[in-house]
């Protein structure tokens, strides 16, 4: 009889650990499909921000560009969002490729709920080059 009821508690620990790491694997998923929602931006429509360079973060899971703006006669600051520091870099980036002060166009997809943050599309430089996924784009 113990080899029996040893058998049995040995196979529902087994079960339990199983059901564990599948709950494990589903919740460690979730937040990777959120990470890469990008529905919160409109894709439908890109608008062009002139403006100072604040900050360019140099960062992973991705960079980030702080634009001051002039808006309805104050500064507004926009926050961009960008690839990781690994793609940029593939595609000829530094982190010194912006730097404070810069004056740049850039082009975004906006936020859906009208805040000042995009999705980066292009930057056009102040010597003329323009860096970004809509830059290799035909036009």
């Amino acid at each position: 009889m113990e080899f029996k009821a040893a058998n049995v508690v040995a196979a529902k620990l087994k079960a339990a650990k199983l059901k564990a790491a599948i709950s494990l694997c589903v919740i460690a998923a979730v937040p990777a499909q959120a990470h890469h929602a990008f529905a919160r931006f409109d894709a439908d429509r890109e608008i062009t921000l002139h403006g100072t360079v604040s900050e360019f973060q140099w960062t992973s899971p991705h960079a980030w560009l702080i634009l001051t703006v002039e808006g309805n006669g104050r500064p507004e600051h926009w926050t961009i969002e960008m690839s990781g520091a690994g793609g940029l870099a593939r595609q000829g980036w530094t982190p010194d490729t912006l730097t404070p002060g810069m004056l740049v166009s850039a082009v975004v997809h906006p936020l859906r709920d009208g805040t000042n943050s995009g999705q980066f599309l292009e930057i056009l430089l102040p010597d003329g080059t323009r860096l970004g996924q809509a830059a290799s784009a035909p036009r």
